[in-house]
Parts: C-alpha cells; structure tokens; sequence
C-alpha cells in the first residue's frame, strides 16, 4: 500500500486500545459543534493521535460534502438544490467541492494532501493531475507551492510567461437559474458547463 494511502487511515482509541478503521475522535472527548473537551491526565500519545484525528475529520470534509453532492445531484436532481441549503456553507462554495470531488474518482485522490492541493490542478487534463501531485506529495510542497509550481510549468511550457486571465461574472437569479437548469440537462457542473460554452464559443 503507497505511503499516502496509509496515512489515509486514522487510529481509533475508543476503549484505550488502538485499531485501525474509519475517522473517529477519541471516545473521551466530548464533541460539540462549537467545542472539544478533552478529559484531564490523558497520556501525551493519546493527546497527539486527538489532534491527529482531528486533523483527518477536517481535511476530509470538503471531500465528504463533494460527494454528497454528487451523490444528490445523481439520485435526487429534483431537489439537488434542496439539499445544498442543508449547510451553512455558501452556494459557490459547494458547487466547488463537488466540481473537484467530480474530477478526481475516489482512487485518485491522494490522502497526504489536502483538498485544496487537489484543486489547484482538477482543471488540468487527467494526465497531468496525477504527475502534479505526486511532485506536491514526494517534495513536500504546499497548496501555495504546489500553484506556483503548476504555473512555471505552463509559463515553460508556453515559452512565454503569460499573465492569467480571470473572469468575474455577477449574474442575475434568473440569468443563474437558466445556466443551471442548461448544465443539469447535460448533468455536468456548473462551473464545467460554463467552461464548455466559452471554450466552444472561442
């Protein structure tokens, strides 16, 4: 099993003995939406594997929340939006997770980085995904590295630097509404269908 892979599991210390299997947060800390209490005089070991689980259960749920997504989008198109006011989380903002969490199939995914270096490169073509993050993960590189380094590579690539464009469209409900009825017809995302017209109409 590659190294990335088996940081994926996460030790459970419910009882006091460790076992491996799915998240959990340590069965004496008392978890709240807003809190963790932690009991006092609980070993240093127990106390870092706490923050370790912690750790996995955050970096986990952008990707949770895409799936979720697509899970709904799949199963329940007729009340997908329905479900995106279930979080407290902004509209673009899950429409993002579940653009990423569309791009990269679960066996893709690399545990040892984060979602958000995941992102960085879900709009590259398939073959260049997996050579990116192989480089993040074997250098250690951060979201931000990982960006930067992403970005020589197409200025070599090109042969010139160019300065990368950025769109910025405010749309009305009714304007957003129609693109979004477009995009579920061809049961795309969003942001994927809005990309499709602009490159066919380039």
């Amino acid at each position: 099993m590659p190294e990335y892979a088996q940081r994926d599991r996460v030790w459970a210390t419910g009882n006091g003995k460790e076992k491996q299997g799915d998240l959990a947060v340590h069965s004496q800390a008392l978890k709240r939406r807003t809190s963790l209490s932690i009991p006092p005089g609980i070993p240093m070991a127990v106390w870092c594997n706490l923050g370790q689980q912690v750790q996995a259960v955050s970096s986990s749920s952008a990707w949770w929340l895409g799936d979720w997504l697509l899970y709904g989008q799949l199963e329940y198109p007729d009340r997908y939006k329905n479900a995106i006011s279930q979080t407290s989380l902004d509209y673009q903002t899950l429409r993002n997770y579940a653009w990423v969490a569309r791009r990269f199939a679960a066996h893709q995914r690399v545990a040892g980085l984060s979602f958000q270096h995941h992102a960085e490169v879900a709009g590259l073509p398939p073959e260049d995904r997996a050579g990116w993050l192989r480089r993040a993960l074997e250098q250690g590189w951060s979201r931000n590295e990982l960006r930067r380094q992403v970005r020589a590579g197409k200025r070599m690539a090109g042969g010139t630097a160019r300065t990368p464009v950025r769109l910025r469209m405010s749309p009305g409900d009714v304007q957003r509404r129609r693109w979004q009825e477009a995009a579920d017809v061809q049961a795309v995302d969003l942001l994927e269908w809005i990309t499709k017209i602009l490159d066919e109409a380039s």
